[in-house]
């Protein structure tokens, strides 16, 4: 931390808390499941000297997977955060998980990084989840680089994997600052085409690198590679262009810190290459994470909303500036407790201190403040600006609040997490499980907010809803054997969402004495059905006067919690717009209550007239099977009403990429290694929702 001392002046007249800013990168490393993301993670561990031996994924000796369950099925599940120090600078990073299941972890740490790191597999290319978290990536413009992997592998093919860059990810400022030497199982290493060197690796763990004359061979390719990366970086930055232009010499330094400035400002992605399980590549990949990724000082400030004026607000990344912080994560460690994930924008916090919750309006004591190393923990007295920390004590705070200075408030940009699809019934065996199965779920649903708990109407029985199978059958196994807890539980099912398809005026008077002080509240709102994946939205249209302003978000509030159970079978309703149009009060007997009463009333009738139909989630799949079993996976694939939207040949394989009522999926993958004799793959991940057709609807509420 920075000392209550003078700050210190360097030369170029920064400050020793810039200087310290600067010198930060936190970032992420993201990829498609097996494009060995968490490899790389381990390797960058291994060199920064923060482990003294690399973790392997596939013998469950992972660092950053150090859950059970991630162990046992060689995948990672939850984000883990670590620290470490490469010349000079901090690289606080968050290993996501790659698997679709596990989305929300990509989300929320996107959410509150500077830079990224995505890996792709020099052999699989652009698959799907890559394209999810592109998109995420993109959502939270956060500036990245890529890891080509994998280039020891049959079928890799470095070039081929910047042309799916280009044209899947429209990811045109992508450009090669290495290009590999040697092909497949002859892969060596790279030439650098900043510095244009070769660098090639002697020993098998990678740590002696020799740096060397570009082969021969591949000068001619080397020069023009180099030429293309120049001309793309001129094209963003003048100083370059300036240079290019008059045919001066470009210094090493000089393109090096036009590329960060390109990168910062998402004018190119530097594209690099190596094998981490093989040791190649990873000590360059640290370089450019530093070279090229941005610290807190170069990303835009961070805006949000004073709650009180409900004007817009910004924070630079400033340790003397007034606190503001993002809680991203909560998990439940069985040593210390609740750890409250953080990532600190501006400002200081100290082991006592109080951070006011803006979303709450309370402030919470910090008992500790802790760095994590996946599950291990080191104490701090205190942390500034790029942090990120696990905070002990918040009780009731949550992921996605502010904390703030109480002085200051600053209510940050929430977190986008998406809709569950999948649900099963849970029970605990015998009464005595009751309460530990209530507690369990409680700790589980504050971890993660794309689990979701609701009880049928019908049945009475308890949901839980997921993002698929596999985030389900993970639950359930955290609950037996992380809780304790005996319970039964249902086969997964679809949870379907309800729409209405015309629109209704409904006029609602909500009328009630009691004796005293009665009730009244007085609506008239128009419902009309929106685009598909548009959600629930309401606007108001009373004239002034008509409804006083203090009850109008009482009527959407009562209008939110009707369409929470659908008319037809209970479902969510959504892609559906309520307009407030008119209404009246009386000076008495008006109440929020009341308006919210009516607001009630009002979409429930709307349901009920509206002509209700049941939408589906949709899935977007993506399927690998050789040319022999081609159409037996075909037939299989329609005969779940499958559409095939894209198909080629890849590496000797067939590509099928189509979309599949999720309804018709489950089991599939069993269904796949059976026609396919266990050749086929595939990966799923949540597209979108659809009208169920009719004979199946019928059949569906008969």
């Amino acid at each position: 931390m920075v000392s209550n001392t003078a700050l210190k002046i360097d030369k170029t007249g920064k400050s020793n808390k810039d200087m310290r800013l600067e010198a930060i990168r936190d970032i992420g490393i993201v990829a498609h499941i097996d494009a060995g993301k968490t490899t790389v993670t381990e390797r960058i561990l291994y060199y920064t000297g923060k482990t003294y031996k690399m973790g392997e994924v596939h013998e469950g000796t992972a660092v950053m997977d150090w859950m059970k369950q991630e162990q046992e099925r060689g995948i990672t599940i939850t984000s883990a955060a670590t620290t470490c120090l490469w010349k000079n600078h901090v690289i606080n990073i968050i290993d996501t998980p790659g698997h679709v299941d596990f989305t929300v972890e990509v989300e929320r740490s996107l959410r509150v990084l500077d830079g990224c790191v995505v890996v792709f597999c020099g052999v699989g290319g652009v698959e799907p989840q890559s394209e999810t978290v592109w998109r995420q990536a993109d959502r939270y413009n956060v500036p990245r680089i890529t890891f080509i992997n994998k280039l020891d592998r049959v079928g890799a093919d470095f070039k081929k994997v910047i042309g799916e860059l280009k044209s899947r990810l429209k990811a045109k400022g992508a450009v090669a600052v290495q290009i590999p030497i040697g092909h497949e199982d002859g892969f060596i290493g790279v030439v650098d085409l900043v510095e244009m060197k070769a660098k090639t690796y002697a020993d098998k763990i990678g740590e002696k690198i020799e740096i060397s004359d570009i082969p021969h061979d591949m000068l001619e390719e080397s020069v023009r590679m180099r030429g293309e990366l120049i001309e793309k970086v001129a094209e963003a930055d003048e100083h370059i262009m300036g240079k290019y232009i008059n045919e001066e010499n470009i210094s090493v330094s000089d393109l090096k810190a036009a590329i960060r400035r390109a990168t910062v400002n998402f004018d190119i992605i530097p594209v690099l290459c190596g094998a981490a399980l093989k040791n190649k590549g990873i000590q360059l990949l640290i370089d450019a994470i530093v070279d090229y990724l941005p610290s807190p000082m170069d990303i835009p400030p961070k805006t949000g909303v004073n709650p009180h004026t409900k004007e817009k607000e910004t924070r630079i990344a400033d340790t003397d500036g007034p606190l503001s912080a993002l809680v991203f994560k909560i998990t439940t460690d069985p040593y210390v407790g609740r750890l409250v994930y953080t990532r600190l924008y501006s400002g200081k916090l100290k082991k006592g201190d109080y951070a006011y919750n803006v979303k709450l309006n309370k402030s919470e004591r910090i008992s500790k403040i802790l760095k994590m190393h996946a599950n291990y923990r080191e104490e701090k007295d205190g942390v500034e600006a790029g942090d990120i920390v696990a905070l002990v004590g918040p009780k009731e705070t949550s992921t996605g609040d502010s904390i703030c200075d109480k002085k200051h408030p600053i209510l940050l940009e929430a977190i986008h997490f998406p809709e569950p699809v999948v649900s099963v019934a849970i029970e605990a065996s015998n009464k005595n499980e009751e309460l530990k199965l209530a507690q369990a779920l409680d700790k589980l649903i504050s971890e993660d907010p794309s689990l979701k708990l609701s009880v049928d109407s019908e049945s009475g029985q308890t949901l839980i809803k997921g993002m698929g199978e596999l985030h389900l059958e993970v639950i359930v196994s955290r609950i037996k054997e992380e809780f304790g807890v005996h319970c039964r539980v249902s086969e997964p099912v679809v949870t379907y969402r309800e729409t209405i398809t015309r629109k209704v005026r409904i006029e609602e008077r909500h009328v009630k004495q009691t004796g005293g002080r009665g009730q009244y509240g007085h609506v008239i709102i128009e419902f009309m059905p929106m685009g598909l994946g548009e959600g629930v939205q309401f606007e108001s249209q009373v004239k002034e006067g008509r409804i006083p302003k203090e009850f109008i978000p009482a009527v959407e509030e009562g209008v939110r919690e009707a369409l929470t159970d659908g008319f037809l079978r209970g479902f969510e309703v959504t892609d559906v717009k309520a307009v407030l149009l008119d209404g009246s009060f009386h000076e008495v007997d008006s109440s929020k209550l009341s308006f919210k009463i009516a607001g009630n009333i009002a979409a429930k009738n709307a349901l009920r007239n509206g002509k209700c139909i049941l939408l589906e989630p949709i899935m977007k799949l993506e399927i690998m099977v050789p040319g022999e079993y081609l159409g037996d996976v075909l037939e299989d694939f329609n005969s779940r009403r499958g559409s095939v939207r894209e198909h080629f040949i890849k590496y000797e394989n067939h590509i099928i990429r189509g979309e599949a009522p999720l309804a018709e999926m489950f089991g599939y993958a069993t269904s796949l290694r059976s026609v396919s004799q266990g050749r086929a793959t595939y990966s799923m991940e949540p597209s979108h929702f659809e009208k169920v057709p009719k004979h199946i609807s019928d059949k569906m509420l008969s």
